[in-house]
């Protein structure tokens, strides 16, 4: 996916490409605890009763990865 983009510097591209499998594994990894905490009532601490931030910052994770390996 290409977004053209204009700025003060001219036009320019900004490109979206696949996390690395480290990224990708973090947030495939940190969802994968939540949900079994939320669904499976494992008791995790500090996680338990925060696990809509988790599962936001598990998604912000892959989204930055994303976006940083399109640079």
């Amino acid at each position: 996916m290409r977004v053209r983009f204009r700025s003060e510097e001219g036009v320019g591209d900004m490109g979206l490409k696949a996390p690395g499998i480290i990224t990708f594994m973090l947030s495939v990894i940190l969802t994968v605890i939540v949900l079994t905490s939320k669904f499976f009532g494992a008791d995790i601490p500090g996680l338990t009763g925060n696990e809509s931030w988790a599962l936001l910052a598990s998604y912000a994770i892959l989204m930055l990865g994303c976006m940083v390996r399109g640079m």
